[in-house]
């Protein structure tokens, strides 16, 4: 069975890794490294990124990243902030998933 990791910042250092998911922490400048090394590891399927780690020109890094890769990669909101593009970060999946472009009406 292929593995969670989480990637957050050192602040939030211990908060996963209680709940017993393997966690990494990373600066922004480092994140990079840090996620191309999970995910060369054969062992892990899903590598989870808190957003505040992620400012906006390296998305689309990370989004080229997630393309060659065979797992999933996902950027969890920061605490306190509410997930603006929601459906938009849904639809995304469930395009990677199915392969399809799909429309959802409230």
């Amino acid at each position: 069975m292929r593995r969670i990791v989480v990637v957050t910042p050192t602040d939030a250092r211990f908060g996963f890794a209680l709940g017993g998911v393997r966690q990494v922490t990373s600066e922004p400048a480092g994140l990079d490294a840090c996620v191309r090394g999970l995910m060369a590891d054969a062992d892990i399927g899903v590598v989870v990124v808190d957003e505040r780690l992620v400012p906006g020109p390296a998305q689309q890094r990370l989004r080229e990243l997630e393309r060659r890769w065979t797992g999933l990669f996902v950027v969890l909101p920061g605490p306190g902030k509410a997930a603006p593009a929601a459906e938009d970060y849904v639809l995304r999946l469930i395009r990677r998933a199915i392969g399809y472009q799909i429309r959802l009406s409230p």
